[in-house]
């Protein structure tokens, strides 16, 4: 009777380790690419707000951070990544207050007044294309301008997802990251 007992007891332990050491799970549920966070710890970029005013991404550590880069002419594509970005904030509900919106202008180019008022909230950020391109994580035949990044509370970017993804599943992705998450 005590050895089944002990056989009952320790049999989910053997059966967790056999599945996690010898049945690797094959599939993921993220649809972002999760990234080494580690290896992509927010650097000092010289960032400046648009009226010229020395700032940094390292201003928003303690909330997730969705970010963005493109140039300043911001063409049909970086307006859905910004419309994108907003509504997946909202998404979010009670919690969106914990994510900020960045967009990494790369350029001088002048905003649109009316681009700005539409994406009121979005903080709008100058810094030098080669500094962000250098840090941020692309594809071989990509440039940064392709993804939107998270970074997490903690300063490190740790996903991206493509500029043109499905936004219901990067809503998932992000809404799993809030949950399991209690800092920021």
């Amino acid at each position: 009777m005590l050895w089944l007992v002990v056989a009952v007891c320790v049999a989910p332990v053997i059966a967790s380790y056999f599945t996690y050491y010898v049945i690797k799970p094959t599939s993921r549920t993220n649809y972002g690419e999760l990234l080494d966070p580690r290896a992509y710890p927010v650097p000092a970029l010289d960032a400046k707000t648009l009226d010229g005013k020395a700032t940094s991404l390292a201003a928003y550590k303690g909330k997730w951070i969705m970010l963005q880069v493109d140039s300043g002419e911001c063409g049909e594509v970086c307006q859905g990544k910004l419309f994108k970005m907003r509504q997946l904030r909202l998404t979010q509900g009670k919690e969106k207050d914990r994510i900020e919106r960045v967009w990494l202008v790369t350029d001088n180019t002048p905003l649109e007044s009316i681009l700005m008022r539409e994406y009121d909230g979005t903080r709008m950020l100058r810094v030098d294309a080669a500094a962000a391109g250098k840090w941020l994580p692309v594809d071989t035949g990509k440039q940064a301008v392709d993804y939107l990044y998270m970074i997490d509370p903690l300063g490190n970017l740790m996903m991206r997802f493509p500029q043109e993804g499905d936004p219901n599943k990067m809503k998932k992705d992000i809404g799993k990251l809030l949950k399991a998450s209690r800092i920021g």
